[in-house]
């Protein structure tokens, strides 16, 4: 069998077995094709057998793509591919060992998230207003994602029936579909059901049942590319920093829990990071906050 067969097989195994989004799964076949289209024109051949695909050939894509000028956060995606389809054919009984094992790609220079301010948080929140249903959309919208650090994915896949909001609680399905339980503080509940209010005439109108919380113009579920729109309208109106986006809310919420004295491995479950260095980024940001403040304040914090 061919490494593109195999490689068709390893695809659906991450879609099905894994829980893999389809995002993801696009992701991987970019990168694998890549790579296979790498060792083909290596070996000349329109396709390419299991015997192809060794540590001389994968190390030379590796230098290929350092001399391509791709980011390191690319080549490091790609290499962790790689090495991810070297376990698949393994398991398989395709290799005896992973040749991809001893790859590793670039370190990565990982830079601060961007977050706001507690009162440029205020001000993004009240952008919105109140005046008709869309308003009040938008406005419960913003204070989930803030209030539960949610991932603009998990909000747009909020259904009614995941919302506890008596118990101040949400359902989320974050990475690989995994489940965790958000808090939603008492500002967000008052404006989720705010939002409810207006949303249940909506489905009467509709006709039909609707799952989705947050639902566009038409009925229908909102997508994260429309959550990302109407942010960039809001922070035109609050006149705050228009690169910013859903995510930087999460990122806010995250330093805005740990400046307040916040046990890091409780804001690792609360964002839903399988890994603690993961949220570890967070107290770096806290950390250099008060080193500044530390430096303008002590009168022997310099030289």
């Amino acid at each position: 069998m061919t490494l593109e067969r195999h490689l068709a097989g390893y695809l659906t195994q991450l879609g099905l077995e894994r829980n893999a989004s389809p995002q993801t799964v696009k992701s991987y076949r970019e990168d694998l094709t890549q790579a296979l289209s790498f060792v083909r024109e290596q070996s000349q051949t329109e396709s390419t057998t299991p015997e192809r695909w060794t540590i001389r050939t994968l190390r030379a894509f590796a230098a290929w793509l350092h001399t391509q000028g791709y980011a390191k956060t690319t080549v490091a995606r790609r290499l962790a591919a790689v090495r991810g389809f070297g376990k698949y054919l393994c398991r398989h009984g395709v290799h005896a060992s992973n040749p991809a094992e001893a790859l590793r790609g670039p370190k990565r220079d990982r830079p601060l998230p961007h977050f706001l301010t507690v009162s440029d948080v205020q001000k993004l929140l009240d952008a919105p207003g109140s005046l008709d249903r869309y308003a009040r959309r938008d406005r419960a919208i913003l204070e989930t994602i803030y209030s539960a650090g949610m991932r603009v994915s998990e909000l747009t896949g909020l259904n009614v029936r995941d919302l506890q909001l008596d118990d101040g609680v949400a359902v989320v399905r974050g990475k690989g579909k995994k489940e965790r339980l958000a808090l939603i503080g008492d500002q967000a509940t008052v404006a989720l059901k705010a939002w409810l209010a207006d949303r249940g005439p909506m489905i009467d109108d509709l006709g039909k049942p609707v799952d989705a919380v947050f639902l566009n113009k038409s009925g229908t579920r909102l997508t994260s590319r429309s959550v990302g729109r109407l942010l960039v309208k809001h922070l035109r109106k609050a006149g705050l920093d228009p690169r910013t986006s859903p995510h930087t809310l999460r990122h806010s919420f995250a330093t805005h829990l740990l400046d307040a004295g916040a046990d890091v491995r409780g804001v690792q479950e609360l964002l839903g990071h399988k890994n603690l260095t993961t949220t570890q980024v967070y107290t770096h940001v806290t950390t250099q906050r008060l080193r500044t403040s530390y430096n303008a304040a002590h009168p022997r914090a310099n030289g």
